[in-house]
C-alpha cells in the first residue's frame, strides 16, 4: 500500500516522515518548489525534536519522496492523506478551507485507480460531506475515490511520539472497507493496544476542536481565577495543585501565565465559534469568546506588571527570554511572548529578545526588536527581564546565576515556573501572574531592606 501526503507544513511532513517509519512508501506533496526540493535534501524547515533526525532516515533510503506533481500522486498512490493547513480568515473568525479545498479537487482530478482520499487537517464540521462533492464532480469517470476523516492530535515538541504512539486514534468513514484500510495503515498502534474509534464524518470533524476547545478552556480556567488571587492575595498555584488532586479535574493544563497561543487553539476556538453561528447555534459556544478574552487579558497583565515595577517603560531596556509560543517549537503564531514584547516596544521600551529555537521566525514577524544568541546578551543590560516561554534552559535559572549575568534584579515570570519566595529571599523583585503585588520591604533574608514587590504566601 503506498501513502500520499498532500502537504508539506508541520503536519504533514510529520506525517509522512512517520508513515516511513512504519515501514510505507511515501510521496509527499507541495506547490512551493523550494520546499520540495529542500525536503528532498532531508532539510527540516521549522524546529521539531525528533524530525529531523527520521526525515534524513528516510529520504536517504528512498522510502520517503517529495514531488510537486498532483499527476504524479494520483498515479502513484492508493492512500493519499491530506494536511494542507486551514488558517483563520483574514478579518474573521471563519477557517480558510481554500487549500483543503484546492488540494482535494487537484487530487481528485488526478487520482487514475481507486483510491482512499483521507483528511486530517481541522476542519469546520461538515466539511467531509461537502468535499465528497467535489470529489465527485471531478474525479475521472470510471475511478472510485472514498473520503475518510481521520483527525490529528499532535503536541508540538511531541509530535513524532505522538504520531507513531498516539493516545487514540479516530477515523470517521461510510464503508467497512475503508476502516480496514485505515486499520492496515494503523496496524502496529492497534497492535500496540491503542484504542480506535470508528464513527461517522461530522463526529471524526468535531473531536479535534472539541478536544482543543476544552484544553482552551481549562488555561483560561485557571487564568480567569488567577485574576481573583491577584485581587485577594492567594497563591495561583498552590491553588491549582490543590484541586488538581481532584481526579475529576486533573492538574494538567492548569498552569496560569500569559496564557495559551499557537497556530492551534486560538485559531480552533475561534472557527468553532463561527462555525456554530452558521448552523445557529452561536449561543452554545458563546462561553469560547469569553475564554480568549480571558486569555489575551493575561497578556496586558504581564505588561501592566512591567509598568509598575519600572515606573515608566519609555526607554528602558527590557529582555525577553523565550519568544516562542511554547518550548521545544520555533512557532510563534499568536505567541503571547511575541506579543507582549510587541506591546512593550509600542511603549517605548527597547526590547531585547533571545529564544533558542524562535528568533529566526520572531524577526520576520516583529524585526523591530533586538535577537541575540545567548541569554547572557539578552539580559546584560537590561532594567527588567521577562521570563515568557518555560524552555528547560530557563527553568534551571538560580537567582545568584542570572543575578552573575545582568545589573538588575527585576524580573517577571510569566508561565510561574520560579520559586517566588526563593528569588525574593535573593533580593530579586519579582512579578508573576497569580499573586498580589504591593511595594512592602522584605522581612527575611540577606536583603531585607531593599524594596521589591511581594506577595502573600508563595507555594
Amino acid at each position: 500500500m503506498r501513502i500520499t501526503v498532500i502537504g508539506t507544513g508541520y503536519l504533514g511532513v510529520t506525517h509522512a516522515a512517520c508513515m516511513a517509519e512504519l515501514g510505507f512508501e511515501v510521496l509527499g506533496l507541495d506547490i512551493d518548489p523550494v520546499r520540495v526540493a529542500s525536503l528532498s535534501e532531508g532539510l527540516l524547515p521549522f524546529h521539531e525534536p525528533g524530525l529531523p533526525e527520521l526525515l534524513r532516515k528516510h529520504v536517504k533510503s528512498g522510502r520517503l519522496r517529495f514531488t510537486t506533481s498532483y499527476q504524479e500522486v494520483g498515479a502513484w498512490g492508493d492512500v493519499h492523506f491530506i494536511g494542507v493547513g486551514t488558517p483563520q480568515r483574514a478579518g474573521e473568525g471563519a477557517a480558510d478551507m481554500s487549500f483543503v479545498d484546492a488540494a482535494t479537487i487537484s487530487l481528485a482530478r488526478n487520482i487514475t485507480k481507486d483510491s482512499l482520499i483521507v483528511g486530517k487537517s481541522t476542519v469546520p464540521v461538515g466539511t467531509t460531506r461537502r468535499l465528497k462533492t467535489l470529489v465527485r464532480d471531478n474525479k475521472r469517470p470510471g475511478v472510485s475515490v472514498n473520503l475518510a476523516w481521520n483527525p490529528e492530535f499532535l503536541r508540538e515538541g511531541f509530535a513524532v511520539v505522538d504520531t507513531l504512539t498516539p493516545d487514540r486514534l479516530v477515523v470517521g468513514v461510510e464503508s467497512p472497507e475503508d476502516e480496514a484500510i485505515l486499520r492496515k495503515v494503523y496496524a502496529k498502534a492497534l497492535a500496540d493496544g491503542v484504542p480506535l474509534i470508528t464513527t461517522d464524518f461530522e463526529t471524526a470533524e468535531l473531536v479535534k476542536v472539541a478536544a482543543n476547545a476544552f484544553l482552551a478552556t481549562k488555561i483560561s480556567f485557571i487564568n480567569a481565577f488567577s485574576e481573583v488571587t491577584e485581587a485577594v492575595g492567594g497563591d495561583i498555584r498552590t491553588l491549582a495543585d490543590a484541586i488538581g488532586l481532584d481526579v475529576r479535574i486533573g492538574r494538567r493544563f492548569l498552569n496560569a501565565g500569559i496564557g495559551f497561543g499557537g497556530g492551534c487553539l486560538p485559531k480552533d476556538i475561534r472557527a468553532l465559534q463561527a462555525r456554530a453561528a452558521e448552523l445557529g447555534l452561536d449561543r452554545s459556544m458563546r462561553f469560547l469568546d469569553e475564554m480568549d478574552q480571558i486569555n489575551l487579558r493575561r497578556r496586558e497583565r504581564a505588561v501592566d506588571l512591567a509598568r509598575v515595577m519600572l515606573g515608566s517603560l519609555s526607554q528602558s531596556r527590557i529582555a525577553i527570554l523565550g519568544v516562542t509560543f511554547k518550548p521545544n517549537s520555533d512557532d510563534v503564531r499568536d505567541s503571547p511572548a511575541l506579543d507582549i514584547a510587541n506591546k512593550l516596544f509600542d511603549e517605548g521600551a527597547e526590547v531585547t529578545v533571545y529564544d533558542p529555537a524562535g528568533n529566526v521566525n520572531a524577526s520576520r514577524r516583529s524585526p523591530q526588536h533586538h535577537y541575540v544568541t545567548s541569554m547572557g546578551d539578552a539580559v546584560k543590560n537590561a532594567d527588567l527581564i521577562l521570563l515568557l516561554t518555560e524552555w528547560d534552559e530557563f527553568k534551571t535559572l538560580t537567582p545568584e546565576g542570572l543575578a552573575a549575568q545582568t545589573g538588575t534584579r527585576k524580573i517577571i515570570d510569566g508561565r510561574n515556573i520560579l520559586e517566588a519566595r526563593v528569588w525574593e529571599d535573593s533580593g530579586w523583585s519579582l512579578g508573576s501572574i497569580g499573586r498580589r503585588y504591593s511595594a512592602t520591604q522584605v522581612t527575611e533574608g540577606p536583603h531585607r531592606e531593599q524594596l521589591q514587590l511581594s506577595s502573600g504566601p508563595s507555594a
